[in-house]
């Protein structure tokens, strides 16, 4: 696919998202994020696209909710006039023990991680049914791609992101008519979140075979590949250094 004069929607576009959202747009694709509360970061982060050229929109929504997922469609393709490309980012990764987890903490998991992949999909496939075809790029874990769920406290998450492989495999055999590809991105250490401290920094880089965090830039390059393709549908790439051999 080439990209100049493409658009894209990027849900969730928060630190990597925000990366891929500029790399996206200094390649010549107009770039439309979501967000739920970190206005100032969604704003940064449209700076940076009209800063290389490209027309950038930021749309709050609660991606939990299946109207606000067809909005942010909608608003999408009525400020670019179409939707080439659809990166569901968006994500819920908060540690609750077992026993004081609740009905809540699955709802807020799933709905975000997965249940608004699915519905910010069927929102976008019309849109990119009248083009001819498109790209959706889902966003799994390394773990949830290895069948292993290592940490404890993540149990809905994991489940979501378990999920949305599922997910990515039956949207590519439902949509590869209308040339839609589907795909999946299972991220390994990319990038520490804030709380990590210095010992499980260098920690997570011992356990990681190339003995490194791999950076936004990595995550950029495997979206790239995947828009690039144009007869890869339905696969997962793990980015993760090779953590998932060990």
């Amino acid at each position: 696919m080439d990209l100049q004069g493409r658009a894209a929607l990027i849900t969730g576009a928060r630190r990597i998202g925000a990366v891929v959202a500029g790399e996206l747009a200094a390649r010549g694709v107009d770039v439309a994020i979501t967000f739920n509360r970190a206005r100032a970061e969604a704003t940064a982060t449209v700076d940076a696209i009209r800063g290389r050229g490209r027309r950038g929109v930021m749309i709050q929504a609660d991606l939990s909710r299946s109207a606000e997922c067809t909005r942010a469609v909608e608003e999408t393709v009525t400020a670019f006039g179409r939707l080439d490309i659809l990166i569901n980012m968006a994500s819920v990764y908060v540690e609750v023990p077992f026993d004081a987890s609740t009905e809540q903490h699955w709802d807020a998991g799933l709905n975000v991680d997965l249940k608004a992949s699915y519905l910010c999909a069927r929102a976008a496939v019309p849109a990119m049914r009248v083009l001819g075809g498109g790209r959706i790029i889902n966003f799994s874990d390394w773990l949830a791609y290895s069948h292993r769920p290592r940490y404890r406290g993540y149990l809905p998450y994991y489940v979501a992101k378990a999920g949305i492989i599922g997910l990515t495999e039956a949207l590519a055999l439902e949509l590869a008519e209308d040339n839609i590809l589907v795909n999946a991105i299972a991220p390994g250490p990319i990038l520490a979140p804030p709380t990590v401290d210095d010992q499980e920094f260098t920690a997570v880089e011992k356990a990681t075979p190339l003995g490194r965090w791999g950076g936004e830039l990595e995550i950029v390059k495997a979206i790239l590949a995947l828009i690039d393709s144009d007869f890869m549908t339905g696969e997962t790439i793990r980015v993760d250094g090779g953590r998932h051999v060990r």
